[in-house]
């Protein structure tokens, strides 16, 4: 009897991730390629979707060369970096380097729309969320600005899985999460918002067609079904935006549930099963990837950002031992923090070392360490960075209850949950039992496999796919800590209030 194999492949910042799953949702294959990234001016990134193209080549040519039957393979499923613009031309040829999510180029372009749509309320009622100086929106009018000659070439724009989507299958086509990350699309309705497409201009036939995430969108074409080996016909589902299909793939298919992301940068989000309102626009409400339910979402800038800053500036030490012993630096720099006990002794660190985006929408933030006394040395030092970048992400999921959502229990991932420090001090800051499961370690392309298998029947549903998820670890909280931390927190809360006028002053001078 044939196996029933699902592809997965996520076009991530730094490279292609594509894998193979079971239908027990073992992983049996994986391959990783990168591609580098252009910051032709400050403030500025940009990639050549054509080395997408090539990676998502390769990392398949590699996977099939180790697997014995490739007509096991059902269905391909798509994530990507959201927010990216890929402008093509009548032909399909890109007419620019892909402008990515965390390019800063459009502050100007992102107050125009606001300003069209009535203020942040009007936009609010349009999309029911702000545009983000990350969103494809406001790069669409960067570009018609900046580059009319361009502007006037374009006939379709496309995110970045979705310009792999069409090198596969020649159809252009997204799906409703990685839509919701353009700021151009109703989410509440899971339809292009045309109504702000009129009030900016922009043409509608200039947007691909938008399907739900486990629909098929086409089938890969006979030349690359050759070139790749694959089997002639081979379906690609929709798929998903890697900020919502990589929660997916963490078992996040429930309201209650809260799953909360230790990269770079922190990721705070839950799923919905209907479309509640984003008063001011604070956090960021999408369509999920499961028909008639939604997600809802905060970011915050600087998480496992922050320890990398510590270990990059302060960290010479852990390093220095790292490379003679072969053990992980990070490994040292949590076992230093241990030996410090929770509270830091009232020592706080506010993580806002690159700004902020969630909960307080503001470039000018800084980072800094509150509450130095004698007493303090660099493990207090250390531990309070882990505890503030925790302290960052319950700030954004109190704005998650506040929609009237309890919290049962939290599922976190990225490199952060690792750390068994951070995990337990993520269980003692937020007084819930916090898991690690399987896949949350594989990102976006594991949720895209999840979701894919649902479209075509390998399971009945994204909700039953999930349920191939398995505990790994398990933290809960430590009353006694519980309790310091219980205190601490709304003194952090209230620091970034306190030093705001500072951190503008000091901005106007540096920025």
């Amino acid at each position: 009897m044939s196996r029933q194999i699902v592809m997965g492949i996520d076009i991530g910042t730094s490279g292609c991730k594509t894998l193979l799953i079971d239908g027990q949702g073992h992983v049996v294959g994986r391959a990783l390629e990168e591609y580098p990234l252009s910051t032709p001016h400050p403030g500025w990134s940009e990639q050549d979707p054509e080395h997408w193209w090539q990676a998502v080549k390769i990392t398949i040519k590699q996977l099939l060369e180790g697997f014995d039957s490739f007509g096991d393979i059902k269905v391909i499923g798509l994530s990507g970096q959201m927010h990216g613009l890929v402008a093509l031309d009548r032909d399909g040829r890109v007419l620019r380097p892909c402008i990515l999510w965390n390019d800063q180029r459009t502050g100007k372009q992102c107050q125009e729309i606001h300003d069209k749509a009535g203020g942040v309320d009007g936009l609010l009622k349009l999309t029911n969320n702000r545009m983000l100086p990350g969103y494809t929106g406001g790069k669409i009018l960067w570009v018609r600005e900046n580059e009319p000659h361009l502007y006037e070439q374009i006939r379709m724009i496309l995110n970045p899985k979705d310009y792999v989507r069409y090198r596969l299958t020649g159809e252009y086509a997204t799906e409703v999460s990685d839509a919701s990350g353009t700021g151009l699309f109703n989410v509440s309705e899971r339809e292009w918002s045309y109504r702000l497409l009129e009030l900016l201009d922009i043409s509608k036939d200039r947007l691909p067609r938008c399907y739900e995430s486990p629909e098929i969108t086409g089938q890969i074409s006979s030349s690359v079904a050759s070139e790749l080996s694959l089997p002639v016909g081979l379906p690609v589902a929709g798929g998903g935006g890697d900020a919502v299909v990589q929660t997916t793939g963490t078992g996040l298919v429930e309201p209650g549930i809260l799953g909360t992301t230790i990269g770079t940068a922190g990721i705070v989000a839950m799923a919905l099963n209907r479309c509640y309102d984003n008063p001011e626009g604070k956090l960021q409400v999408f369509c999920n990837n499961m028909p008639n339910k939604w997600h809802t979402m905060g970011v915050t800038l600087a998480a496992g950002g922050s320890l990398r800053w510590f270990r990059d500036s302060l960290g010479g030490t852990e390093r220095e031992v790292s490379r003679w012993t072969g053990e992980d630096v990070y490994e040292i720099l949590g076992r230093e923090a241990s030996k410090s006990e929770p509270g830091s002794e009232g020592l706080l660190f506010l993580p806002y070392l690159i700004g902020e985006r969630c909960p307080h929408a503001d470039p000018r933030a800084r980072g800094a360490f509150v509450g130095l006394t004698l007493r303090h040395d660099r493990c207090h030092i250390l531990r309070s960075v882990f505890e503030g970048v925790i302290f960052s992400l319950r700030d954004v999921a109190e704005l998650i209850k506040e929609m009237g959502v309890a919290i049962t229990q939290i599922r976190t991932s990225g490199g952060g949950a690792l750390s068994g420090l951070w995990r337990q001090i993520h269980a003692d800051v937020f007084g819930s039992e916090v898991l690690t499961v399987s896949g949350s370690g594989e990102g976006g392309a594991y949720g895209a496999a999840l979701v894919a298998g649902a479209g075509v029947g390998v399971w009945p549903s994204v909700e039953i796919a999930a349920r191939v998820v398995n505990v790994e670890t398990k933290n809960s909280p430590i009353m006694k800590h519980r309790e310091i931390y219980d205190r601490l927190f709304p003194v952090y809360r209230d620091l970034y209030i306190a030093l705001k006028e500072s951190f503008d002053r000091i901005s106007e001078i540096y920025f």
